[in-house]
């Protein structure tokens, strides 16, 4: 069957439109043999003619072969052309007009007198058969049309399916590139900064010249690597987006470790609730290290206290830290950190504020609201 459907679907239009052409005359001379006048055949001929134009002018193409329905029973040709206009029109009061029209001029007789003169049943009987061959391709053609329609709201699903995957897939890389901007930022560069500060401290303090040049050189090269990947965190963050988190991750319990590894003389008080999300474990670790990281790197000889606190409705930490005590160590930044914590903290329903103190110092403080248990 489908083999048939391929090879009906391969035939040129020309072919079937000639094809139909010769069985509506055929259909005519069946039916008329030698009762046909020369009326009769000019209405055949103009009929079957016009089944050429039926996909471009199928309302007058049906008109035109409706005079063959008073001559024959059952005429191919209107029935063609009714098929041709279901299949064109979404209007169904024409179609619904037409059927009776062809209906109508199939009951009646040629000649025009001849056509009351009859047993009245039987030309209502008649009526309602003609009616039904009309209806046939109606609902035939309007099968079609529908069909047509499933298939291009098919079509469309499918378009639009591949287009959410697309989309989809476009933003779990955008948040992976937001998440390793972040990690890389929070991770590695609070590592290499710490080993920039350290350096530049070795560098002052170191007697032998040789040990200066090589902290010196490792001083450089720490700098550099955090100018690499500020740019490498800002390509990242320019098409990411702001979730996700990628194990392993760090949580309160690695908070000590931090702090005896940042080189600041920090003190640590206060607790948060014991139900804390693990998420909101690591948004505080990371407040704190990004808080302590710019501690270094612009407060050289500060100090620092980190303050964990919570109430009925609130929980959070504030890092406090002292002035400077000595000249900073200038190293590349782009406040990508800060960004990163208010983004961490928005996930959270919370909020995140950065500002100097009246002492010269700086303090950051997150606040985010406590989860009913």
């Amino acid at each position: 069957m489908n083999t048939d459907r391929a090879l009906w679907r391969r035939m040129p239009p020309w072919a079937v439109d000639t094809g139909l052409v010769a069985l509506a005359v055929l259909d005519a001379w069946i039916n008329l043999y030698d009762e046909g006048t020369p009326l009769v055949w000019a209405c055949v001929a103009l009929g079957s003619a016009a089944l050429l134009l039926r996909s471009r002018f199928p309302l007058t193409v049906f008109l035109l072969t409706l005079p063959m329905t008073l001559f024959m029973d059952v005429a191919v040709a209107p029935i063609a052309a009714l098929y041709a206009l279901a299949v064109s029109t979404r209007n169904r009061p024409l179609l619904a007009g037409c059927a009776l029209l062809n209906a109508a001029a199939g009951t009646l007789a040629w000649p025009l007198s001849d056509a009351f003169t009859g047993d009245r049943t039987w030309t209502l009987v008649q009526f309602v058969y003609t009616l039904a061959t009309a209806i046939a391709p109606v609902l035939f053609g309007q099968l079609v049309q529908a069909r047509h329609d499933v298939a291009l709201q098919l079509v469309e699903v499918k378009e639009a399916r591949e287009h959410e995957r697309a989309l989809h897939a476009q933003t779990v890389l955008a948040r992976e590139r937001a998440q390793l901007a972040r990690e890389m930022h929070d991770v590695v560069s609070h590592q290499v900064s710490l080993i920039a500060v350290q350096a530049g401290a070795l560098q002052i303090a170191a007697k032998d010249p040789d040990a200066r040049e090589a902290a010196r050189t490792i001083r450089t090269l720490s700098v550099d690597t955090l100018d690499e990947l500020r740019h490498m965190v800002t390509l990242l963050r320019a098409s990411g987006g702001k979730e996700t988190e990628l194990a392993p991750q760090p949580t309160l319990a690695d908070l000590q470790q931090l702090i005896a590894n940042s080189g600041i003389e920090t003190t640590l008080t206060g607790e948060l609730p014991a139900d804390i999300s693990t998420t909101a474990q690591r948004t505080v670790y990371r407040t704190i290290q990004e808080a302590l990281t710019n501690v270094r790197k612009h407060a050289p000889g500060a100090r620092a206290e980190v303050r964990l606190w919570h109430n009925t409705h609130h929980f959070g930490v504030t890092v406090t830290n002292t002035a400077p005590t000595r000249p900073s160590v200038v190293l590349p930044s782009a406040r990508h950190g800060l960004i990163g914590l208010r983004e961490r903290a928005e996930l959270l329903d919370g909020i995140l504020t950065a500002e100097t103190t009246s002492q010269g110092g700086y303090k950051i403080e997150l606040q985010a609201p406590a989860r009913p248990a």
